[in-house]
């Protein structure tokens, strides 16, 4: 899902990060958001709605929406198309609300 060649742009080689998705070893880039990530991979559901509990995913990319909201590190809530990987996070599909229990 990755864009690699392109007739005007180029993309410079950057480092592998790896990390965990839903308990599986991944990699990305250095400079990825965790969404755009998973995205990379394949990966189109983040969370779940609510009340409906129907998928979402990437939607606006600027942390405006909540569509993204992700458990990283433990965390629950976290805004994954504006947070950057770093080597080693845990990253877990949000069911609910993202209450810890």
């Amino acid at each position: 899902m990755r864009i690699t060649k392109h007739p005007i742009l180029t993309f410079p080689e950057r480092e592998e990060i790896s990390f965990i998705f839903e308990g599986q070893p991944v990699k990305g880039y250095k400079g990825d958001t965790i969404a755009s990530a998973l995205h990379a991979l394949g990966v189109k559901t983040l969370s779940y709605s609510i009340k409906k509990h129907r998928p979402r995913g990437f939607y606006c990319a600027i942390g405006n929406c909540a569509s993204c909201n992700m458990i990283v590190n433990g965390k629950p809530n976290v805004r994954t198309c504006i947070t950057f990987l770093e080597p080693g996070m845990d990253v877990k599909i949000q069911t609910d609300k993202g209450v810890i229990q």
